[in-house]
């Protein structure tokens, strides 16, 4: 790696990558989070959410209700997207319910349960 002022000795400037301070959603992804989401409240399935940013990982969390653990955790952690794939599904005691690399395929089974839940109505 050459670092130089890049003027008179035709060197190229280059500088480090600078690593992100907080892992956050894409604006597609969160989208298809928050549809998903909508889809719950309007089924009567959840009622609040919340988003946690740190800097090995984003979560999005799903409540019944505010005072009580989340009914499930979408969690996206770039540095396992070479190995088990950056999205996991956590269910309400913290059990994975389901790993991969796509966020439309760790959403499934929670879309399944809603497909259950407009059948039961």
């Amino acid at each position: 790696m050459s670092v130089g002022n890049g003027s008179s000795t035709g060197q190229i400037v280059v500088f480090p990558r600078r690593q992100p301070s907080q892992v956050s959603f894409e604006r597609d992804e969160l989208q298809r989070i928050l549809d998903l989401y909508g889809r719950m409240v309007a089924a009567g399935k959840w009622r609040d959410y919340a988003m946690d940013f740190e800097k090995a990982f984003a979560s999005f969390s799903a409540f019944r209700r505010a005072a009580e653990r989340p009914q499930a955790r979408i969690e996206k952690r770039p540095s396992l997207r070479h190995k088990q794939g950056m999205w996991a599904l956590f269910g309400e005691h913290g059990q994975v319910l389901k790993r991969g690399h796509e966020l439309a395929g760790v959403l499934a089974p929670v879309e399944r349960r809603l497909l259950k839940a407009v059948e039961e109505d």
